[in-house]
């Protein structure tokens, strides 16, 4: 049996809670774990216009869903006490850069507030074995350097996003070290991982959900800033590695504390251009067109994290390279517009996810 499969095993009946669980790596977690055979409950606001997977993937009805506000304590406090779940993973963010520059009192309320929220709630709730706690690779002051940022790299940002997740971190460890740590039977940690890509994911101003956009309506494809660079996965890769510091978590290895990069090999490290004419190619078709904006906000041009740590002691591995993910991805959004049903073409990536 794979080495992710026997480990995911554990969480099996187990009762978890996600966090952010109408967005989409919540949409994709929340399917693998129904999948596996645990007992789901999510705890999110309502999905947004541009968030539709939740709905797609009929999660009301495949797991117990709970809408709110992580900003609120009261609300989430009275979920973990409905759920009193074994394992919580939190997602719960507002996770756009752009965004971040336009709401950044929102931005940080959500993050950081919102994160203090879900830990104070986890530090009086007995239930709880194991916590997950999800932020960014944007956590780290990115000094635009040419190697990988590992975990014990310096926290930081210039943006309001990129700053609201290396507080998110700081907070995190402080209640690691104040509360956690001498506590029975419980285990928690913090992980890293930024550019996504995969089915199913509308969101404004990320270029995967623009490029597809721009062919549905047979429009040219503007990129803002083609030469960026950045580590891209599949939603899978990470989604995975949430699952298993979830199971190692829960089954008491201490290993698993700590934070943790998920990030592709470095190979899966391109540029925004080459994204876009990956998914033309896999499109077979489409136009691609330079369109800086004037005064655009400041956005890293460089940035690569190391997976050496997940895969050395979790024993984590990244499975899909960047043709892998591209094909998935570009895949997922052909198959589900020629009429095929959402969950079942999800439920199949996962199913070829793990045999990989």
């Amino acid at each position: 049996m794979d080495a992710l499969t026997s480990a995911l095993k554990v969480l099996r009946g187990r009762r978890v809670l996600v966090t952010g669980s109408t967005g989409f790596k919540g949409s994709w977690l929340c399917t693998w774990l129904i999948g596996l055979g645990a007992d789901v409950a999510g705890f999110a606001l309502e999905p947004e216009p541009d968030a539709p997977l939740f709905d797609m993937l009929r999660l009301r009805k495949r797991m117990r869903q709970h809408f709110g506000d992580i900003r609120d304590f009261e609300t989430a406090r009275r979920v973990v006490e409905t759920e009193k779940p074994d394992i919580i993973i939190h997602l719960a963010a507002q996770s756009l850069v752009r965004r971040g520059y336009e709401l950044p009192k929102l931005t940080f309320d959500t993050n950081v507030s919102g994160g203090v929220n879900l830990l104070e709630v986890v530090r009086i709730s007995p239930s709880v074995r194991a916590l997950v706690f999800v932020t960014s690779d944007k956590c780290y002051l990115n000094k635009e350097w040419s190697w990988a940022y590992r975990e014990n790299d310096e926290l930081g940002g210039r943006d309001p996003y990129s700053s609201s997740k290396a507080a998110a971190e700081l907070v995190f460890a402080c209640y690691q070290s104040a509360y956690f740590g001498g506590r029975p039977q419980f285990a928690a940690a913090s992980a890293r991982a930024g550019n996504v890509i995969g089915g199913g994911d509308r969101s404004r101003d990320r270029i995967l959900p623009d490029c597809i956009a721009a062919l549905e309506k047979k429009v040219p494809i503007k990129l803002r800033n083609p030469n960026a660079t950045r580590p891209w996965q599949h939603v899978l890769e990470p989604v995975s590695g949430y699952l298993l510091l979830a199971a190692r978590l829960f089954s008491g290895e201490t290993v698993a504390m700590g934070s943790w990069n998920f990030a592709p090999n470095s190979e899966n490290v391109r540029t925004v251009k080459e994204v876009a004419e990956g998914v033309i190619a896999q499109w077979k078709g489409g136009e691609l067109l330079v369109a800086p904006e004037a005064n655009a906000q400041h956005e890293a041009q460089l940035l690569m994290l190391s997976n050496d740590k997940a895969k050395t002691q979790l024993h984590w591995r990244p499975r899909w390279d960047f043709a892998h993910a591209i094909e998935n991805t570009a895949g997922w959004y052909r198959q589900v517009g020629a009429g095929a049903d959402p969950v079942s073409v999800t439920e199949r990536q996962i199913e070829q996810y793990l045999t990989r």
